[in-house]
Formats: structure tokens, sequence, C-alpha cells
């Protein structure tokens, strides 16, 4: 394996990071949807739209009021005008409606991110659109959803149930409950909800996700592939693989495979606390070990970012950290 440098923010503490990460994930919202970062930019394209919303309303309001002494000199010279525009109008309605039908599609882990993502995100709400918001899951323990252990479950508790600034929830999608006690049927469910979420209209080898949070573990595993589960680092072919006789945790799991992974458009690693200090000395300095998050730093090269608090790089010395520049939200220092 080469050796391939992502880039490495770090911060003093953990507030930091979630800052941090909130703004990363916000600008890649606003990338998706909008095509740019610029708030004045961001403003227009919603502000034209809403006039447009408003425009097509009114326009509609007149003829269910319309006097029946109205000339029908008035009456061509409008139709006249909607022909001469039909082709502009048409074209601008297509842009809008694609535009409106972009969604910014997410895929989460679970432990302790799940902690950094409310804090970051849930005093950030007026800057989410959440309604268009698609969220999936990197992983998933195969438990039940009131467990602790449950991914959904614990960002449902911690995030999905306390968000209040929007009148319509994001597009969650679990794992099918029902199926926790077949790890293989279960794998191939959520598989296959990617590949109607993804691959309805067109062909597709691998869903591409607009943004992939995941965090860290000391054991070095992310998702729920493992150090040492060799023949699912190397699955090429499936999106989404069972886990069973996990080393740590519930034994039972789904986890999307390295290519999904490594396939999305941005990839980051958001990892904090003394304890993982050890297993960062040797994905950052030793990357022949080959640890999952080692392939990825390889496999998505440029398009990997790594949030982390000093406690946890204590142990590296052979690393260049960047300064974070904050894009979508003000810098909190």
């Amino acid at each position: 394996m080469t050796t391939t440098v992502p880039l490495i923010y770090s911060f003093p503490e953990f507030l930091g990071v979630a800052d941090a990460v909130a703004d990363h994930v916000i600008s890649a919202q606003n990338s998706t949807l909008y095509n740019t970062l610029d708030h004045n930019e961001i403003a227009n394209i919603k502000l034209a739209s809403l006039q447009h919303q408003g425009g097509s309303l009114l326009s509609i309001q007149p003829s269910a009021s319309t006097s029946s002494v109205m000339s029908t000199s008035n009456s061509l010279n409008h139709n006249i005008n909607n022909n001469n525009n039909n082709s502009h109008s048409n074209g601008r309605k297509k842009k809008e409606k694609k535009q409106k039908d972009i969604r910014f599609k997410i895929a989460i882990s679970g432990g302790s991110l799940i902690k950094i993502l409310q804090q970051g995100l849930l005093s950030r709400q007026d800057e989410i659109e959440w309604d268009r918001w698609d969220i999936y899951f990197a992983d998933e323990r195969l438990v039940p959803f009131e467990s602790p252990d449950s991914n959904y479950g614990q960002a449902k508790r911690e995030i999905f149930d306390k968000i209040t600034s929007s009148s319509k929830p994001p597009n969650i999608f679990h794992i099918d409950e029902s199926l926790i006690n077949d790890p293989q049927e279960c794998a191939d469910d959520y598989e296959k909800l990617l590949i109607d979420n993804f691959a309805r209209k067109d062909s597709v080898k691998l869903p591409q996700f607009d943004l992939l949070l995941l965090g860290c573990a000391p054991d070095g595993h992310i998702a729920s592939l493992f150090p040492n589960f060799g023949e699912q680092l190397r699955e090429k072919l499936a999106w989404c693989m069972p886990v069973t006789k996990a080393p740590h945790g519930p034994e039972n799991r789904i986890t999307l495979s390295v290519p999904v992974i490594c396939h999305a458009h941005r990839v980051a690693f958001v990892v904090e606390g003394l304890t993982k200090a050890p297993i960062m000395r040797i994905i950052m300095e030793r990357p022949e070990k080959g640890l999952p998050s080692s392939i990825v730093n390889e496999g998505a090269a440029g398009r990997v970012s790594w949030f982390v608090d000093d406690d946890a790089l204590k142990d590296c010395y052979d690393i260049t950290k960047k300064k974070y520049k904050y894009l979508s939200i003000p810098d909190p220092n």
C-alpha cells in the first residue's frame, strides 16, 4: 500500500471537533443542493424559487375570478404572450424541477459520532434543509432499535427526535428490524434498498453518497469492517455485507463494503479521545498495516478528511495538521 496523506484537522477539545464537522456537513449539503457555498447566491436561488412558486399561484387566481365581460382581444393577447414565452418558461421549469429534486445523500455510522453530530448539528438547524436529506447507515448492529447498541435507535433518540427546524423530516433509511436474527437476509434487504434508491433509473456499479461519516474504534474497525477480517476487506462486488462473530459489541451486524465507502464524493472520519491515540498512530504512520481506515485513505484519496481532537493525535509525530477553514457557519473562534 502506498502512503496517501489525507487532510487532518485537529482541535483542542470535543466541541471544536463538533463545530467543524457541522460546518463540513452543511458545506457538503450546500454544495450538493446548490453547487455553491456562497451564502448570497444560495439565498438568491431560494428567493427565485419562492418567487416563481408565488408567481404561479398568482397567475392562477385571476383566471378563477375573471369577469365574464373580459374582452376577447385581452384573452388573445394573453395567449400570444404565453406562446411566445412557452419555450423559455418550459426550460426554466425543467431546470427548477431538476434543482428541487436534488437530494443530499448522507451515510453515518454510530457510537461517539452520533454525539458529535448531535452537538454540532442541532444548534445549526436553521442552516440545515432536513426535508432534502436522505440519511443512510454505514453499518448497523442487529439488535432491537430500542437497544442502546442500535445505531439507528441512538441517532433517532439523540438527533432525529430533536429536529425542530423543519415541518418535513429527512428521509431515513434503516434496516428492517424484523430481520435482525438473520444477518445475511438483513444485509441483502438493505442492499436491495440501496439498489432501489441509487439504481432505480440508471445502471450503476456502486451507490455514491454525497458524504459518508465514519468513526474509528480503538481496535481500528470502521463501520463494521474489522481488522483481520480479510475476506470482507477484500470484497469487491457486494454493496452491503453481513458480519458475524464481531470481536467487540454485538456479534451480528451489517456493513457497507469498502468499495461503497471509497466511492463516496466525500469521506470524513471523526475521532476523539485518548483511547484512540495508539490506533491513530498506526493508521497515520503505518498504512502498510492495512487497517480498514488506511485502505479507505488510499481508496478514496483526495476525498478523505479527518476531524480529530488533540488527545487522539497524542502519539502521532509524523503527520501534518491543517487549520480548518469554516465555509458555511461562522468560525466559533
